[in-house]
């Protein structure tokens, strides 16, 4: 779902990946909404990027992928998913 960079010259212009699957593009996509609605942690990260200037769907894109990044986590380590777990930080501990 990345967006592609295409540059020639003096241009560059950022398009639309269309060689994705799009059942999966609008299952993220809705899962990333729903996720700003009802996670509190989705929801600030997104509200983080709003005011950083990113638009709507690169904000949910970044959404999106965090949440694909934590549900390939969870195969790999062939857990649950645990809302109330908190991630401590590393450089902090």
């Amino acid at each position: 779902m990345a967006p592609v960079t295409r540059r020639s010259g003096k241009i560059c212009v950022v398009v639309r990946r269309y060689a994705c699957n799009k059942r999966l593009a609008n299952a993220l996509y809705h899962w990333a909404h729903l996720a700003t609605q009802h996670d509190a942690l989705s929801r600030r990260r997104y509200v983080a990027l709003r005011q950083r200037g990113h638009s709507h769907g690169r904000a949910l894109r970044t959404v999106a992928d965090r949440l694909l990044s934590v549900a390939c986590t969870l195969l790999e380590q062939q857990t649950l998913f645990d809302p109330s777990y908190e991630v401590r930080d590393a450089a902090g501990a």
